[in-house]
């Protein structure tokens, strides 16, 4: 993907990882049509590499993952061009929602308003000891609009999601991880080897099993607790017709480390 110029790929490795970069440093990685677009074409390609079972995402610089949308853009929006841009965003972070393979935001320094979003839409999030959260766009007179007011809810509870998303209030590292909006916290030097370490011991893992796991996760959300039943049930089965499932339960029985091959 030659012609991204503010969205980079570092292909998958040995470990099947591959890295997402937003890089538009000049304006602390915040999201504007362009770099949307960007993102959303990095997840398709990557949706198609089948050697590929796991994702970290991240912004470039010291200084922030993704500070926010671009207000210059908003500040222009229309009744309709509004619509248009929250629509545009939620697509794309939707897609990173429901991408197959598990997709980790590492979040050094800024998160903030479409950048805070952008973390919630990703499976999993570490942070360094810099990184500042919020939801800031009433501040604006505005409302979150790429999914914010939907997801924060499901991550930290309703009360705690009214508060901050009402107040639009900062917070730090340590906070979002007392609210269970990360996982850990690392300091800033050593995000990039952390979030490797931390994706290497789910891609170690079955990557069918990985997979449909997250689709069990998010199903049950939308879903009755019958019909979660059902689908993890039936998900259930699917697995057991895999060579991974094979390969792991005879792994075990011969105390070895199990090779899966996604099949």
């Amino acid at each position: 993907m030659t012609d991204q110029t503010l969205v980079r790929i570092d292909p998958a490795d040995d470990d099947g990882i591959a890295t997402v970069t937003i890089d538009r440093q000049e304006k602390l990685n915040a999201l504007n049509p362009e770099v949307i677009d960007e993102l959303g074409r990095a997840f398709e390609a990557l949706r198609h590499d089948e050697t590929l079972r796991g994702v970290i995402l991240t912004g470039a610089g010291e200084k922030a993952f993704v500070a926010g949308a671009d207000i210059g853009v908003l500040a222009k929006m229309t009744p309709t061009s509004g619509v248009a841009v929250s629509r545009q965003g939620q697509e794309v972070m939707r897609a990173i929602e429901t991408f197959p393979r598990p997709v980790l935001a590492a979040v050094g320094g800024f998160a903030l308003g479409g950048g805070c979003e952008l973390a919630l839409a990703c499976h999993l999030r570490i942070a360094s000891e810099n990184a500042v959260f919020g939801l800031p766009e009433v501040g604006l007179g505005i409302v979150p609009g790429y999914g914010g007011t939907v997801r924060l809810a499901r991550l930290v509870g309703l009360g705690r999601a009214i508060e901050l998303t009402l107040t639009g209030r900062k917070f730090d590292a340590a906070t979002a991880q007392s609210l269970g909006l990360v996982s850990e916290v690392v300091p800033r030097e050593e995000l990039a080897e952390r979030a490797r370490g931390f994706m290497r011991a789910i891609t170690r893992n079955g990557p069918v099993a990985v997979s449909l796991a997250m689709e069990a996760i998010y199903q049950a959300l939308d879903s009755s607790t019958e019909e979660a039943l059902r689908h993890e049930a039936a998900l259930f089965g699917i697995l057991a017709s895999t060579d991974d499932m094979r390969e792991g339960m005879q792994a075990f029985l011969e105390k070895r480390r199990p090779t899966f091959r996604g099949k």
